[in-house]
């Protein structure tokens, strides 16, 4: 991987890159805040191409930011970047934007498939309709757009450039408690997750890789702050910017130390970056003390 210069990495985190994805284009849905767009942006830093697809085109009366002012910070960042209102739920505004990425960038490296959907409700009390937005989004989503940019990841693996399935999701614990909290929830993130182990072991002799990678703790985004209580449980949340650079690290390389594979893993944001080097977290807090972090869901 190419060498990184100090002016990629974020002033004030300890991560310290070991690579670049400078000229890689990454497709990334749900990008036009929290998580996604931390993610994006630290690409952008390296001189990234990102396509962001999202739904929000116009402002939300509740959330921050559309994919439009989105792809402005990525740009002022040092990024290219190409906004494209779409919904993973529809396949032909899937599809246009793999077409797009291809047009304009000449090629797809990496899918960030970060676009899901949320709902903690029991088995009683979740309404249907919700049931199956987050089938939709999550599972089907996820599946979607990383079928239709396979041709294109395809391609990126025969010249080189790493190409990479890199989806925001949980590892696979059967532990019946998860199950029993939220199962409508729990069924439609794991879902995800399986697309990460069957897509690994599909494209295992195609040179993409395949990973999902988690928050070991909860994570400060406007979907968590605009929760029953969000405001409190985000001041035991870590920033975004954790998850961006785990996700960095793992499209680099970087936390490859440990002699772990390339693919087929479920990656939580701590262990990529103890990995990489970092040992100090306290950074990416919001003022909690590391030991009254809330833990995520799922570990």
């Amino acid at each position: 991987m190419t060498p990184s210069n100090d002016a990629s990495n974020a002033p004030g985190f300890p991560y310290q890159a070991r690579g670049s994805l400078r000229g890689r284009t990454l497709l990334v849905s749900g990008g036009s805040r929290g998580i996604g767009l931390a993610i994006a942006a630290r690409a952008a830093r390296d001189g990234a191409n990102i396509v962001l697809m999202a739904k929000t085109g116009e402002p939300h009366p509740k959330l921050q930011g559309t994919v439009f002012t989105a792809a402005e910070q990525l740009e002022a960042g040092g990024g290219r970047a190409l906004p494209l209102v779409g919904d993973v739920r529809n396949d032909g505004d899937v599809a246009a934007a793999v077409t797009a990425a291809v047009e304009r960038f000449g090629g797809i490296d990496v899918v960030v498939n970060n676009a899901s959907a949320i709902d903690l409700a029991r088995t009683d009390a979740v309404d249907m309709k919700r049931y199956d937005l987050m089938q939709d989004i999550n599972v089907r989503g996820t599946f979607l757009l990383s079928k239709l940019a396979l041709p294109a990841l395809r391609e990126s693996a025969r010249k080189g450039r790493g190409a990479h399935i890199l989806t925001l999701s949980p590892p696979l614990n059967l532990d019946p408690k998860w199950a029993g909290k939220h199962l409508a929830y729990t069924m439609a993130k794991y879902g995800m997750s399986l697309t990460t182990l069957g897509l690994a072991e599909e494209l295992k002799d195609d040179g993409v890789a395949v990973n999902s990678l988690w928050p070991r703790t909860l994570i400060d985004t406007a979907a968590i702050r605009n929760m029953p209580g969000g405001e409190q449980m985000a001041c035991a949340a870590r920033r975004p910017e954790i998850m961006a650079d785990a996700a960095h690290a793992i499209l680099t390389g970087a936390n490859l130390g440990s002699g772990s594979g390339s693919t087929g893993n479920f990656y939580t944001d701590e262990e990529v970056l103890r990995d990489a080097g970092v040992t100090d977290f306290a950074p990416y807090s919001l003022g909690a003390p590391e030991e009254k972090l809330a833990a995520d869901i799922f570990l």
